[in-house]
């Protein structure tokens, strides 16, 4: 499967190249894809600190969390995208490093959740019980043995 949309991606990058190489000719096209590097620099340059800036902001509570850490994934999404030669990557870079991006930030903080929930889930409790409604509750489990003196086994504690 990743094969076949690796070779989706190269032939929806390649006509896309040729589509603009046809309409504004070949060195255009060479300077455009060379100024789109450019700019994704000074994009990912600018979001990156702002990011930061909003990392800052969130752990000292003026800031949700979710929001931060989903503007980090889509502007570090932006920055690979940016860098990868092609117009459709180039597209989709700058929408992800633009304020474009507030557009998508509530779905990838939803799938965020989920998967958090998930990977939560499956590593288990550790001595930590999740109550349903949400409450965090810190314990210790104890074990205690009964022993009814009626079974076959060695009595736990000695008798006299």
């Amino acid at each position: 499967m990743p094969a076949v949309l690796f070779a989706l991606y190269l032939v929806v990058e390649i006509a896309a190249l040729v589509v603009v190489g046809h309409f504004i000719g070949v060195g255009l096209t060479i300077l455009l894809l060379i100024a789109c590097s450019g700019l994704g620099l000074i994009l990912t340059r600018v979001q990156g600190r702002r990011v930061f800036e909003q990392f800052r902001r969130a752990a000292e509570g003026k800031v949700a969390p979710g929001t931060a850490v989903a503007d980090g994934a889509l502007v570090a999404l932006g920055s690979v995208a940016m860098f990868i030669p092609g117009f459709v990557t180039t597209l989709i870079g700058l929408l992800l490093l633009l304020p474009t991006r507030a557009l998508l930030r509530p779905m990838v903080s939803a799938v965020a959740n989920r998967r958090l929930d998930r990977m939560s889930m499956a590593g288990g409790y550790r001595g930590v019980v999740v109550d349903p409604a949400g409450d965090v509750v810190d314990g210790v489990v104890v074990n205690e043995y009964y022993d009814d003196g009626k079974g076959a086994g060695r009595p736990m504690l000695d008798d006299k």
